[in-house]
């Protein structure tokens, strides 16, 4: 099953409606988009708690690594950058950190407030090599805006 990522963005912004919590609304998205295509094998947030520090917050399935410095591995670079990151090979990419054995490819998009800061990154695995491609970002990113930045 792949993403029907119009369905998506419609059932998130349903169910996210009126909310205001970062956590709630970080919590909703991670399970909608986990369910949402069988490529995605860990989704979720890792949020910045501190400076140059990202500690995990809401996902779906299994553990994650529970602290991320900005200066390491794709969640860091995305964190660092402001930019996605998306990642075919994982084992190619300087830096990354192994939370998952079974993580094959990566796509990891900033998390922007409506001031324009970076609050969060939002990460999906998939346990297939070369997994998403542009279209995939670009649709999450949509997603992410539309519910972070306004």
């Amino acid at each position: 099953m792949i993403a029907d990522y119009e369905t998506l963005a419609k059932t998130i912004a349903a169910l996210t409606e009126g909310e205001t919590d970062d956590v709630a609304l970080m919590a909703t998205i991670a399970c909608e988009v986990h369910h949402a295509d069988d490529r995605f094998d860990w989704t979720g947030f890792y949020r910045v708690t501190e400076p140059g520090v990202l500690k995990i917050g809401p996902y779906q399935g299994g553990h994650g690594c529970l602290v991320i410095p900005f200066e390491r591995g794709v969640c860091g670079a995305a964190a660092r950058t402001g930019e996605v990151q998306l990642v075919p090979d994982v084992e190619a990419f300087p830096g990354h950190i192994a939370c998952a054995s079974s993580t094959r490819s990566e796509l990891v998009l900033p998390v922007h407030n409506a001031d324009g800061e970076v609050i969060a990154v939002f990460d999906i695995d998939s346990n297939q090599p070369d997994a998403f491609n542009d279209q995939d970002a670009n649709k999450l990113a949509e997603i992410l805006s539309d519910v972070f930045a306004k």
